[in-house]
Parts: structure tokens; C-alpha cells; sequence
């Protein structure tokens, strides 16, 4: 990255664990950093960490945003997704340039003719997932396309979660943050390519699709497909393709647990009569008895009830769910948080009580692309058997040892992963793995919008060549890089 010229100034909008990565690297680029959160506290806690200006504001109001976004350089927009046209609008308005690391929604491309109008960019999909997958993708589909190949097969999966260690609850999950979003993400429908086909996963059928998925085997991870994974067939350029999947990873056991919980109703985001018309404090079971429709409260009528309602595999999945609902109380007495009117936010709040990382405890997040390949002479790859060090071409599978070139079909399957742990050292400022993974990306993106390196108007997301290979450059000597192997299956 190039010097800065003079003190740039960059208005980073949130304050959450994104943001802290983010300005710390600005700030010690020699970024002036202005943190603005709805609330001050916040704000200042963040800016005392990195040495920012703390601003109270409310990005909804237009007048105050315009104020603050008139006086920097560049806005990292890291509030939520649906913010960020109005974000956008007031970049238009003081011809500003703006960072944000969610996908970019129809309610923004609107704004594209107005933003080439103002000569501003927009850039966008710059964390993890969606971010380093974009980079790492269109670099070996690039690849391959330069070199004649077709891309056969794209599938992709990521997870945030707690390291193994760390996943001592029924879920095998933890939150850093609220958990309404992770679960509402839970009932999305999905779609994508498989074998020449569309499939189609309904929302309330997401977790029954999950299936055993192996990374690394030591690590026991299931996937599932994540929304609308079709438009990635024009997005990475690949019509070719027959398979396209981008997912989703959890712990194996998940799906299930999820799935109970959603046919005994806890994930309606519906006002419940219980709820809002109880004027004292209300135990779980009586909740899990006015969810379930039964006669009493016992313990032995709620479990009747969800056995009734949901398919256990076995005996042994069956007591493995029950103990986690006993786990977090939901037979018990214990008093519900007052207050909230639907079941969803009534169980976010135990979840978000009981499934926080505890001090010195480990968070990971994962991620793997797995391309099938056919080289550009028809055959899927040229090898010989052996043990000896081995290199490929575009055409050919090449032993560094004196036997011949022998040309056997077999299909090369190329992975692109990447593992990292948070540091739980208490010396350290804590930063979560999935927070550093998004937060730097940004913030190098960011320095990039800054420097001129990305300059391009419009609105922006990182599927060329010319944008990724200077950002994974970057990212790499941040020590963040997806790792490729290749293996291979005869056909």
C-alpha cells in the first residue's frame, strides 16, 4: 500500500467487534480514525483502544450524518446492511468514497447511477463471507479460464465458530453477538446448482439438508447451502459449471437441535398471547407448555409433545436434545427475560446469557472452496503414479522423476482453505478470529479507496483480477491467505 499523503481521515460507522480490527490498522497507518455509534460510551470505548474520536450519532438522521461525512475522506459503513443506502445517499451528496463489508442489495445498486454521477466508489463484500471468498475464487477460476480449463464444480462453505474446545454446549455454538441473526439466517430458504439441476431447500427443511462435510477430518462439521447460491454462476463467470454451492458450516449435532427447536415453535417471530398479555414473571415450561398446546407444564407432557412434533434419528439423539433443552432451562421454573413478546427474542435472550465465550476461550472461523476441474485438452488431468514431488500444468500432471509422461483421466480437485484462531493471550487486545478476518479486509481495502488503488465509480465488489490480486497481496503480509491444494479422482 502507498504512503498517505497528509493525515487521511476515515469515519468508521458501528462500534462492534468488525470495527475494532479495522481501525486498529487504519490508526496505525497514520489514519485519523472518528468512531460514530448510536451511543457515546461505545464509541468512546472503542476510540480509547485505538486512539480515534469518539461521535455520537444516528446514521438516520440525514442532517447529522451529512455533518460527520463531510469532514473525511472515506466512510467504512459497518452498521446494518439495510443503513446503508442512507449511508450512501450522503456520500453522494459531500462526493465521498465509502467501505462496507456486506453483499451488495438491490436497495444500493439503485444508487449506482447516482453514485458514478458524484465520482465516488462504493466498495463492498470486502470481510470474510463475503470478502476473502470473492478473492480466492475468482483467482483460481482465472486461472484455469487463462489457461483453457472449465470449472466443473464450485462449492464453498465458511463457518464462524468456537474453537473445538470451546464447544461444550448442546449447540456446539457460541455468540459474540446477538443470536436473533444467526437464527433467523436458520429458516432462509435456499438454492443452488447441483449436477446440471436447480435444487430448492425451503426455509422450515434448511437444517434437515445438513450433511457430514469433511475439511480436515479431525474437525466434525456438517454443512448446509446459505440462500441463493445460482447467481454466482454469472457473478464468477462460470457457465459452465454444473455444480454451485456457497454454505454454511456448523459442529455436527446443530442441524438437529435447531430443527426441535423450531417445530416446538421457539423460532416464531410472532407476538405470542402469553407473552405480552402475562403481567407477572413467567417460567420457561409454562412458555414450552403454551408453545406445545399441552394439558400441563410436567416435564413428561412437554417431552410427549416434542417427540409428537419432531423426528429423532435414534434414542441417542433423541436424549442428546432433551439434556440440551434441560441444559438451558427450558423444563425448568427459571424465569424468562421480561418483557420481550415473541418466542424467538424470548429465547435469544437466555441464548445470548448462556452461550457467551468465556475468558481465555478460543474462536475459529473456517474456510474452504473445493473446484473440480477440466483441463483445456479435454482431459480432466494427465498423471503417473508416484511418490515422487509432482507439479501441474494446464495440461498435464508432471513428475520430477525419469519415468515417462503417462496420460490417465483423472479429475483434479482443488482446495483453497483457510483456518484461523483468535488469540486468547490477555496481554493482547482481544479480537476475535471472525472479527479480524472481516475487520482487516476492510481496513485494507479502505487504504486502498485512500491511496488510489481502488478508484473505480460505481458500485464496487471485489470479482476482478485487477482489484483482488493487489488486495490478497496485502492481505497476505497481514498473514491472512488461503492455502491451495490439489488432488485428484479418476473418472
Amino acid at each position: 500500500m502507498a504512503d498517505l499523503p497528509d493525515p487521511k481521515k476515515v469515519l468508521i460507522l458501528g462500534a462492534g467487534m468488525v470495527a475494532l480490527p479495522a481501525a486498529n490498522l487504519l490508526s496505525g497507518a497514520g489514519v485519523d480514525v472518528f468512531i460514530a455509534c448510536r451511543t457515546l460510551d461505545r464509541a468512546e470505548g472503542l476510540s480509547n483502544r485505538i486512539g480515534g474520536t469518539p461521535i455520537a450519532l444516528d446514521v438516520t438522521n440525514a442532517d447529522d450524518l451529512d455533518r460527520e461525512v463531510a469532514k473525511v475522506d472515506v466512510v467504512v459503513s459497518l452498521v446494518p446492511y439495510t443503513w446503508h443506502p442512507l449511508v450512501i445517499r450522503s456520500a453522494i451528496r459531500n462526493k465521498k468514497n465509502v467501505v462496507t463489508t456486506s453483499y451488495v442489495s438491490p436497495a444500493m445498486l439503485e444508487l449506482e447511477e447516482e453514485v458514478k454521477a458524484a465520482g465516488i466508489t462504493v466498495m463492498n463484500e470486502i470481510g470474510l463471507d463475503p470478502g476473502i471468498d470473492h478473492l480466492y475464487a475468482v483467482k483460481v477460476i482465472d486461472e484455469v479460464h487463462r489457461a483453457g480449463g472449465k470449472i466443473l464444480s464450485f462449492v464453498s462453505y465458511c463457518g464462524g465458530l468456537p474453537a473445538p474446545e470451546a464447544s461444550d454446549n448442546p449447540l456446539g455454538y457460541k455468540f459474540s453477538w446477538s443470536p436473533r441473526g444467526v437464527l433467523l439466517a436458520l429458516q432462509n430458504s435456499a438454492k443452488y446448482y447441483k449436477d446440471g439441476k436447480m435444487q430448492e431447500v425451503p426455509g422450515q427443511k434448511l437444517m434437515a439438508s445438513a450433511q457430514p462435510y469433511i475439511i480436515y477430518p479431525g474437525f466434525a462439521f456438517v454443512a448446509y447451502p446459505n440462500r441463493d447460491s445460482t447467481p454466482y454462476k454469472e457473478r464468477y463467470n462460470i457457465p459452465e459449471a454444473h455444480t454451485i454451492i456457497r454454505g454454511s458450516l456448523r459442529y455436527q449435532g446443530f442441524p438437529e437441535f435447531v430443527q426441535v427447536l423450531v417445530d416446538s415453535g421457539f423460532l416464531n417471530q410472532d407476538e405470542h398471547k402469553l407473552l405480552v398479555s402475562s403481567d407477572r414473571a413467567v417460567g420457561w415450561k409454562e412458555v414450552l407448555q403454551s408453545l406445545l398446546g399441552t394439558r400441563t407444564s410436567d416435564e413428561e407432557d412437554l417431552v410427549s409433545a416434542i417427540t409428537a412434533k419432531s423426528h429423532f434419528r435414534d434414542a441417542a439423539e433423541k436424549d442428546r436434545i432433551l439434556a440440551g433443552f434441560r441444559w438451558l432451562g427450558l423444563f425448568s421454573d427459571d424465569k424468562i427475560t421480561p418483557g420481550l413478546k415473541t418466542p424467538l427474542d424470548t429465547l435469544c435472550a437466555t441464548l445470548e446469557q448462556k452461550m457467551q465465550y468465556g475468558p481465555m476461550e478460543r474462536d475459529m472461523a473456517i474456510l474452504q472452496h473445493r473446484f473440480e476441474i477440466e483441463h483445456s485438452d479435454g482431459k480432466k488431468v494427465s498423471c503417473f503414479p508416484t511418490t515422487r514431488t509432482c507439479t501441474v500444468s494446464a495440461r498435464s500432471f508432471v513428475c520430477t522423476s525419469s519415468l515417462a509422461l503417462i496420460q490417465v483421466d483423472k479429475q483434479e480437485i482443488r482446495t483453497s482453505t483457510l483456518l484461523e484462531y483468535s488469540d486468547p493471550d490477555p496481554e493482547k487486545v482481544p479480537i476475535s478470529a471472525m472479527g479480524r478476518l472481516v475487520g482487516i479486509p476492510c481496513a485494507v481495502a479502505t487504504m486502498f479507496v485512500l491511496d488510489g488503488t481502488i478508484s473505480t465509480p460505481g458500485i464496487l465488489a471485489p470479482m476482478d483480477p485487477k482489484i483482488n490480486d493487489p488486495l490478497m497481496k496485502a492481505l497476505k503480509e497481514h498473514g491472512i491467505e488461503c492455502i491451495e491444494k490439489t488432488t485428484y479422482k479418476e473418472t
